[in-house]
C-alpha cells in the first residue's frame, strides 16, 4: 500500500482525494472557476465609474455643454448692460422683467434659471443621457465593452450614474455662475418676485436651492426618456432629439385646456410648479405632485431601458 513520506496513508475518498498533489486550486480548473468565469474576474471591477467619468470628460460635447453653462449667465449680463443704455428698449413688460432680474444677485440667478429651464436644460440633460449607450453603438465599441465582459446591467448603471453626475454639474454651474456674477454686479439683495413680497437674502438662497432641487427631479423625466431611447437606437442624435421633441409635444398638449384632467398626467404638467416656492406663503401642493409624477415616469423609463437592453442582440 502506498504511503506518504511521513508514513501516513493518503486519503482514498473525500475532498482531499480530489486535490492535486501540489496544493489547492480554490475551485479553478484550467484558469476557469466553477461558474465558468476566468480566474480573477470580478464583475464589479469592470468599467469603474471613475474611468467612465474620465472618458466622458474628454469628449468635446461634454466640455462644450459645461462651458456653455458658464458662458450663458455672462451673455445675459452683457445683454442687460446694453439694454440699460437704451431707454426705448427697456420699457413695458420686458423692461419691468429686466428691472426685476437686475435687483440683485439672487434675482439674476433666478432669471437665468427661468429662461433656461424650459428648453436649454432639457437639451443638456437629454444630451448627457441620450448619448450614453447610443454613441457606443454608433462607434462600434459597445460589443467590445460587453465582450470584456462588462455585465449589461452594470454597463447601464455606470452610464446612468455618470450622466446624472454631469447633468447635476451643469445645473450647478449655471446657477452658481449666475449667482456669482449677479452678486458682483448687482449686489447681495433680497429676492423679489411678482407673486410675493421681498424675501430676505438668506431665505431667498434656500428657496433658490429648493428650486434647483425640484428642477433636478423634474428633469429626471427627460433623463429617463433619453436613456430609454439611447438603448433602443444606434443613433445618438435620434435619442437626444427624440427626447427633446417628446418633451416639447407634451408641453404643447398641456396648453390645450380641452384635454381637461388628462393634462395632469402629462410629463410636463408640473414642470413649472417650482414657481410656488416664490409665493408668500409657499405653495407646495403642486411640488409634491410634480415630484411624484417625475419619479414615477423616470422609474418606468429606466426600468424599460434595463429590460430592453438586457434582452436585445448587440451587433454594433
Amino acid at each position: 500500500m502506498m504511503t506518504t513520506s511521513t508514513g501516513q496513508q493518503p486519503p482514498t475518498d473525500g475532498p482531499a482525494a480530489d486535490r492535486p498533489a501540489d496544493g489547492p486550486t480554490d475551485g479553478l480548473v484550467g484558469g476557469v472557476d466553477a461558474a465558468g468565469a476566468a480566474a480573477g474576474y470580478r464583475p464589479r471591477r469592470t468599467l469603474p465609474i471613475r474611468a467612465e467619468w474620465r472618458r466622458q470628460a474628454a469628449r468635446r460635447r461634454t466640455q462644450l455643454a459645461l462651458a456653455f453653462m458658464v458662458i450663458l449667465p455672462l451673455i445675459i449680463l452683457i445683454a442687460f448692460e446694453f439694454d440699460s443704455q437704451d431707454d426705448d428698449n427697456g420699457g413695458g413688460e420686458f423692461g419691468s422683467l429686466i428691472d426685476l432680474a437686475t435687483a440683485g444677485g439672487l434675482n439674476f440667478a433666478l432669471f437665468s434659471i427661468f429662461v433656461s429651464a424650459s428648453f436649454l436644460l432639457v437639451v443638456v440633460v437629454a444630451l448627457f443621457f441620450g448619448d450614453t449607450v447610443a454613441s457606443e453603438a454608433s462607434w462600434g465599441s459597445l460589443r467590445y465593452l460587453l465582450a470584456v465582459p462588462v455585465p449589461r446591467a452594470r454597463l447601464l448603471a455606470v452610464k446612468l450614474i455618470v450622466a446624472a453626475a454631469y447633468s447635476g454639474l451643469a445645473l450647478v454651474l449655471l446657477a452658481g455662475t449666475a449667482l456669482l456674477v449677479g452678486t458682483l454686479r448687482y449686489g447681495w439683495e433680497p429676492l423679489q418676485s411678482t407673486v410675493a413680497a421681498q424675501i430676505p437674502a438668506g431665505e431667498g438662497l434656500l428657496r433658490l436651492l429648493g428650486i434647483l432641487g425640484y428642477l433636478s427631479v423634474v428633469l429626471l423625466i427627460v433623463a429617463g426618456l433619453a436613456f430609454l431611447l439611447s438603448v433602443t437606437t444606434d443613433a445618438a442624435l435620434g435619442a437626444v432629439g427624440g427626447a427633446v421633441l417628446l418633451w416639447i409635444l407634451s408641453s404643447i398638449l398641456d396648453q390645450i385646456t380641452a384635454l381637461g384632467v388628462l393634462r395632469d398626467f402629462l410629463p410636463t404638467h408640473y414642470s413649472t410648479a417650482w414657481l410656488g416656492l416664490l409665493s408668500t406663503p409657499m405653495q407646495t401642493d403642486d411640488l409634491v405632485k410634480g415630484a411624484i409624477s417625475a419619479l414615477s415616469y423616470a422609474t418606468a423609463f429606466w426600468g424599460l431601458a434595463f429590460w430592453r437592453f438586457t434582452r436585445k442582440d448587440v451587433t454594433s
